[in-house]
């Protein structure tokens, strides 16, 4: 082989090297939520896998997938696993309007959602007794596991917002529902858009639960 072969067949080489290494990069725009590398499901992605970043949030697919842990009278249980239910009452109309959206396979407040934070925030300013329980909520695509997970991390983007305008962490429950409650069971992306998001449920004290107000 001549030095001019030898040579093309070298930068050859070094072209299909760049290019495998290139394609092994990691997606931007995505939310990395299981712990460890290697290849996963990627959430809200329909059969999309990324390569893992690293270290962010552990995540057991033997019971996250299959069932949330419930109260003794079978309500799901808030992340936090306080079981709340005989102490307070729920509203879910309180806050309806206050639902925020999130973007595809992102749990970050967008600016454009933070003023809903801030009314209920403000609500629960002047009423002192009462709480809110936080749901996290994912569109159908990817995984039950990496949904569940990303609606997990969308309560608590929103649980740290409103402890940042003042809200005792105490008064904030979480709770993910991952895709299991769509508002839209419809598959197109109108849909998907209203499912990404965390809603707002106002806790209200029973009488005789700490509380002689009467509701």
């Amino acid at each position: 082989m001549n030095i001019a072969n030898f040579s093309k067949l070298l930068l050859l080489t070094l072209v299909l090297s760049v290019g495998v290494t290139a394609c092994k990069k990691t997606p931007k725009g995505t939310t990395p939520i299981y712990e460890g590398r290697g290849r996963v499901p990627t959430g809200e992605n329909p059969g999309g896998l990324k390569e893992a970043p690293g270290p962010i949030l552990p995540v057991d697919p033997g019971t996250r997938a299959t069932q949330l842990p419930t109260t003794e009278s079978g309500i799901p249980m808030p992340e936090d696993g306080h079981d709340f239910m005989g102490k307070y009452r729920q509203d879910r109309e309180a806050f309806k309007q206050d639902t925020v959206y999130f973007d595809f396979d992102r749990y970050n407040v967008k600016p454009g959602e933070l003023p809903k934070a801030k009314a209920v925030a403000d609500y629960l300013k002047g009423q002192a007794t009462d709480a809110v329980l936080v749901e996290g909520h994912c569109d159908e695509r990817g995984t039950p596991e990496y949904n569940r997970a990303l609606g997990e991390r969308r309560a608590d983007s929103i649980r740290e917002s409103l402890i940042s305008l003042g809200i005792a962490a105490d008064r904030i429950h979480t709770i993910s529902y991952g895709e299991d409650k769509p508002v839209d069971t419809g598959h197109n992306e109108a849909a998907w858009a209203k499912n990404r998001r965390g809603e707002f449920v106002l806790l209200k004290l029973k009488t005789g639960a700490g509380s002689t107000e009467q509701r």
